[in-house]
């Protein structure tokens, strides 16, 4: 009899969204795969009818943190020395003294990305993050699972966390092939790979290429185009409410018109409450002359900061806030995890809003997807909460460098314009959406609806193979 189960690994909650709550499960199931999530979150998928196998001690080894720290430092050096570029810069993070432990991290840190940046330097760093994993009683844990389960793959649902190292080798260990998908279409350019696996899955043909820059270990026959199950939802018309029922919900009225102000975290876009005033304001001047207008302000899912709290209760008349439905489980920030019902949430507040403002993210996509459009903010404020922080700085980040030469977005580049682009994105506007489609296939492979099917196209190509 065939062996047809493949692994999961969903080591944190980032991936719930792309593997567990799109057609991803079914498309298996229906493929006669043997589906198992190997499950290092605190959500329990047996609710959801799913297989899994629960991680009981992901720790990774206590020098594994700064080596991973050290890893990211010397890729960033190396792609300033490669593209003579800065703004690779922009992707570190301060180093912190705060206390004995932190110097002591901060400091190897420093030293040995100084003394290892070089190939052949990164080279043995890797090594070392490698050497140390298989050192500990994790490690040894996801061997006995593996030898007693027998997957035929194990596939990686988010490139990024230290705790998906320890399973990955171990599967290696055993001659199991390996996979990871590469989660966020900004993740590459930041030096944000931990894992190294046998395949890797991305979203499309300038995400491939950036790969293979980046990580030139990586073979070209080692990537898969498939593009990502995150934006499957929109495309399913069968679970959008209508507008009365919507509206009933969640409060809204009836004789208004919405648009969607989509917040940030505080780390990339610490001026975000006066953002989103700014935007109240200019709702409330449109509204004078006319206009029924109001806003629904769709925090970051991971902000749970009461730095809203002030303009929320100023601007009640215009502004209404409906929180993503997201599960806190745990005291950190990697325990809130997406559910299905703010899946659903977010395709609603699409689908029922005219257009979408916010700094620079990817709900762009989100909303072309719905054909609509995205105003992106482009003003730094007066009194700015981090000096060192601007606007400027967000969209010099490699990936708004996909963006084709035309109208994409509205650029909202000071406060007077709010009101104006307001009016021009409620209004048809399809020449900036038909740049949005345009960038959108760039970043992301067409036909986004069957990311699910050629990941499996891709996974059924590996099986074939070994």
């Amino acid at each position: 009899m065939q062996n047809n189960k493949i692994f999961i690994l969903l080591p944190d909650g980032i991936g719930l969204r792309n593997f567990a709550y799109s057609d991803f499960h079914a498309l298996g199931i229906k493929e006669n795969f043997d589906i198992v999530f190997w499950n290092n979150t605190p959500f329990d998928l047996a609710e959801l009818g799913f297989k899994e196998i629960k991680i009981q001690n992901s720790k990774s080894h206590p020098l594994t943190e700064t080596y991973k720290n050290v890893r990211k430092q010397i890729e960033l050096n190396l792609n300033i020395r490669r593209t003579k570029d800065r703004v690779y810069d922009t992707y570190r993070f301060p180093f912190s003294y705060a206390t004995p432990i932190k110097a002591m991290k901060s400091g190897a840190t420093e030293l040995l990305s100084f003394t290892h940046s070089s190939k052949y330097g990164l080279k043995r760093i890797r090594e070392k993050i490698k050497q140390e994993e298989r050192k500990t009683l994790y490690y040894h844990q996801c061997l006995e699972t593996l030898q007693k389960e027998k997957p035929v793959v194990v596939f990686c649902t988010n490139q990024r966390p230290m705790t998906a190292i320890a399973p990955l080798l171990a599967a290696q260990e055993l001659g199991i092939p390996t996979a990871t998908f590469i989660f966020s279409w900004d993740n590459l350019p930041k030096a944000t790979m931990v894992v190294e696996t046998d395949y890797y899955f991305v979203w499309s043909d300038l995400m491939k290429k950036e790969l293979l820059f980046y990580y030139p270990y990586i073979q070209e026959s080692q990537v898969f185009v498939t593009g990502t199950p995150q934006f499957e939802s929109h495309f399913d018309k069968n679970k959008l409410l209508s507008k009365e029922d919507f509206f009933e919900q969640n409060a809204l009225d009836t004789d208004k018109k919405y648009i969607c102000y989509s917040g940030d975290d505080v780390t990339t876009c610490p001026d975000d409450p006066k953002y989103l005033e700014d935007v109240a304001i200019a709702i409330r001047e449109l509204n004078k002359n006319g206009q029924s207008l109001g806003i629904i302000f769709r925090r970051c899912p991971v902000d749970f900061s009461s730095r809203y709290e002030k303009v929320l209760d100023e601007y009640q008349d215009v502004i209404n806030p409906i929180a993503p439905l997201w599960e806190k489980i745990g005291g950190g920030w990697n325990t809130v995890l997406p559910t299905q019902a703010d899946v659903d949430l977010q395709m609603n507040t699409i689908a029922h809003t005219e257009l979408v403002v916010n700094l620079g993210s990817s709900m762009v996509f989100d909303y072309v997807a719905h054909h609509k459009g995205c105003a992106f903010i482009n003003y730094d404020v007066a009194n700015r909460k981090t000096s060192d922080w601007s606007v400027k700085k967000i969209y010099n980040y490699v990936h708004f460098r996909s963006m084709p030469n035309t109208e994409t977005v509205f650029w909202i580049n000071s406060p007077d314009a709010i009101a104006t682009i307001i009016e021009k994105g409620i209004a048809t506007n399809s020449s900036v959406i038909e740049g949005a489609k345009q960038w959108f296939q760039i970043i992301n492979y067409h036909r986004p609806q069957e990311a699910s099917k050629r990941i499996w196209e891709g996974i059924k190509t590996i099986i074939s193979k070994e």
